[in-house]
């Protein structure tokens, strides 16, 4: 029973998954009890993933084959991204989402020229979660890559926004790994531009979106800095925010070859981690849903466990180390 409340807690609201229980189990069982052991479990996984993450993290030259390992063909990748979620008493507060998965060509249609192609997607995805800062979160992320068999992949990507502290996470993580800016984050700085300089939504905005949208995807970051730099220069009023998008691009250069790794068979979408938070978001985020903080850090792992396809072996853990 304490199984079954855990699992349908983690799927659906916890009044939901008292009445499924009592309708299909003919269990009778109400909705605080339900919250009750949904949170004694994710206190215990909360403890089980600070020793995974203390294990994992201790491991020396982490990037390295350790002795009797070998090298795999499996190919892997990381995603990183946040959504929202309210927090009583804090408000809107980030979640910070991150997908690991093996790397896999399949048929798919180019989002820049509309071609069919067989393009790299990332298959077999599990997702950790943190409400909270980046240096946990790193830990954690590193933690379940780590168990997916990452440093014995023969080739990896890291992949996210742009932000500053994802790329010190990869210098602490992932640092033999490519990293990748979002093709679909770049876009959207490059659409700022254009609607800066021509006005949000016009035919003006969407021509000049066009005509440097190429260079982009060509890797050529540090000629479009220049580009915005010096247009910058002729709109006074408009510069400041120019030379913030300039900066972006410029910082990000080597981190957008979009072509180059599109050719060395790498996704260059982070389509697994915004899948993440919208799955996230499915059950934290509701009409009038507000967390506790303690209330929501214990509901993460079974959630994670849940969109991961292994909430029964999530489970086994816990009973092994209760």
């Amino acid at each position: 029973m304490r199984h079954l409340a855990v699992w349908l807690s983690g799927l659906l609201t916890f009044e939901q998954a008292a009445s499924v229980l009592e309708k299909v189990g003919q269990v009778a069982l109400s909705d605080s009890t339900a919250w009750r052991q949904a949170q004694a479990a994710g206190a215990q996984a909360l403890a089980v993933e600070a020793t995974q993450r203390a294990a994992a993290t201790a491991l020396p030259e982490r990037e390295q084959i350790m002795p009797g390992e070998s090298v795999t063909e499996t190919r892997m990748a990381a995603a990183l991204d946040g959504g929202m979620i309210h927090i009583r008493q804090e408000g809107w507060k980030e979640l910070k989402v991150g997908g690991v998965g093996e790397i896999e060509l399949q048929p798919s249609r180019d989002p820049v020229t509309g071609d069919r192609l067989e393009l790299a997607h990332t298959v077999r995805n599990t997702y950790v979660a943190h409400l909270g800062g980046p240096e946990i979160f790193g830990q954690l992320l590193w933690a379940e890559a780590h168990a997916r068999g990452w440093s014995r992949a023969w080739a990896s990507a890291l992949l996210g926004d742009g932000a500053k502290w994802i790329w010190n996470l990869a210098k602490d993580h992932f640092y033999t790994s490519v990293q990748i800016v979002d093709w679909y984050h770049a876009l959207l700085h490059l659409w700022c531009v254009a609607n800066l300089l021509h006005g949000e939504g016009t035919p003006a905005a969407k021509h000049w979106l066009k005509t440097h949208e190429t260079l982009l995807f060509e890797g050529q970051a540090d000629r479009l800095a220049d580009i915005i730099l010096a247009s910058a220069k002729s709109h006074r009023r408009l510069a400041a925010e120019l030379r913030t998008q300039a900066h972006y691009f410029r910082e990000n250069v080597r981190r957008m070859q979009y072509l180059e790794q599109r050719e060395n068979d790498y996704p260059i979408g982070s389509g697994v981690a915004e899948s993440g938070c919208k799955q996230f978001r499915t059950r934290f985020v509701g009409s009038g849903m507000r967390w506790s903080r303690t209330g929501a850090e214990h509901m993460l792992p079974i959630r994670a466990a849940i969109m991961s396809n292994r909430f029964d072996t999530f489970w086994k853990r816990l009973q092994l180390a209760h």
